[in-house]
């Protein structure tokens, strides 16, 4: 019986090893920024803008960050961009411990951890096929995807807390140092194509991605339904808190609430795990439409009142199915992109699947107050059973699973 994954080479290994650093860093950062601006007596809508900071770089500069991944050595950008998280941390933590803390260094420490936030997401997805072959960049997906939930969403947050319980400046400065250790892991990469070579290839523009992400019908699609669902999970995490915390209908208390993402998060980590062993017993397609089952199932309990187990089993389900899409979906975009695009047809895609996310969150908030919470998860309902019928039309009538073993040609295709 095998207890270690199997190796996928040392530059994975040290790509993967930063990975997790840079996330666990990045899990205890956003925990504590909305801390330390309240430490900063900021105003409610202080801390509302420090949030919201750190969500305006995808919008604003993302596919200038696909652009500029696809033209520079991507170990360098990486290394560089965790630098400078580290430099701001730090900053931080000295602002703090000096008092000269105020929501102008917080509102621009959101921003760039932000914009490195971008470059970061977009060179690691688009570094993967630098140092992983075509047959082991699922794998690949599946432990970079398996780590960033344990380390961001599952480990991170707590560590925060337990060190902010002691002084905010710890956790600031235990992130600085993460965002450090990170570099150790890069340093270790290889990455198989010269970046001469990669700059000479990155022509096109900004757009180029975007374009090329057009043209390719599977990439394309996946990236539509992808942004369609987002409309349902941002209505869902918009509202979902004002459900189930008491004085909600389901009356749970903080930390149960608390319990309940957790238990989503574990539901994604535990079929980022065997995501793999999944795809060979049952295939693509039916992986993807699960998926899309588990966006009804998110929002389906609580627009007929369910009771809360019901609720919560339909988030983990939800978790899980949201964890196989990425990962499946991130390992067809790397074997359908050419590779000097593909950081710019990453970031054109995040565009669009996350652009929807505020628009729809602000259109959830603005229907509750109208209609009332219920309301509106059961005109999500609706949504997502919609999609979920488009999308089993599409996925029956698409080769999907070739797309996982693309040969030379098909890789090269627009």
């Amino acid at each position: 019986m095998r207890f270690l994954p199997e190796s996928l080479g040392r530059s994975f290994t040290g790509l993967w090893f930063g990975t997790g650093a840079a996330n666990l860093g990045d899990g205890t950062a956003l925990f504590v920024l909305p801390l330390l601006a309240i430490a900063a007596d900021a105003s409610p809508g202080g801390v509302a803008a420090v949030t919201a900071a750190l969500t305006l770089a995808w919008p604003i500069f993302g596919l200038h960050a696909g652009w500029i991944v696809d033209r520079v050595d991507r170990r360098t950008l990486l290394g560089s961009v965790n630098v400078v998280r580290a430099v701001v941390l730090a900053g931080l933590t000295a602002s703090h411990l000096t008092g000269t803390l105020s929501l102008p260094v917080l509102l621009a420490a959101a921003v760039l951890l932000g914009l490195g936030e971008t470059l970061v997401d977009t060179a690691l997805t688009a570094t993967i096929p630098l140092v992983v072959e075509p047959g082991g960049r699922n794998r690949a997906n599946a432990r970079i995807e398996a780590t960033i939930n344990v380390t961001n969403q599952l480990a991170g947050p707590p560590l925060a807390g337990l060190l902010a319980g002691v002084t905010l400046a710890l956790s600031t400065g235990v992130s600085a140092a993460l965002y450090a250790l990170a570099v150790a892991g890069i340093a270790a990469m290889t990455l198989r194509r010269a970046p001469a070579e990669t700059r000479a290839a990155a022509r096109g523009g900004v757009v180029a991605g975007f374009r090329h992400l057009w043209r390719q019908p599977v990439v394309r699609t996946l990236t539509l339904f992808t942004a369609a669902m987002n409309v349902v999970w941002a209505a869902s995490t918009a509202l979902l808190v004002v459900y189930a915390v008491r004085p909600g209908p389901l009356g749970l208390t903080a930390a149960q609430y608390g319990l309940l993402l957790t238990a989503m998060a574990v539901g994604g980590l535990l079929a980022s795990m065997v995501v793999e062993r999944l795809r060979r017993r049952f295939g693509v397609t039916t992986l993807l439409i699960a998926d899309a089952v588990g966006t009804v199932l998110l929002v389906a309990p609580v627009a007929v009142d369910a009771a809360a187990w019901v609720v919560a089993a339909g988030a983990v389900a939800a978790g899980a199915g949201s964890s196989i899409w990425r990962i499946l979906v991130a390992t067809i975009r790397q074997n359908l992109s050419p590779p000097e695009l593909l950081g710019r047809i990453y970031s054109a895609s995040r565009v669009l699947s996350w652009g929807v996310i505020p628009v729809s969150a602000a259109l959830a908030g603005l229907g509750a107050e109208l209609m009332g919470v219920r309301a509106v998860f059961a005109v999500a309902t609706g949504v997502a059973v919609l999609i979920l019928a488009v999308f089993v039309l599409f996925a029956r009538r698409t080769d999907l699973s070739a797309a996982m073993e693309p040969s030379p040609e098909r890789r090269a295709a627009v």
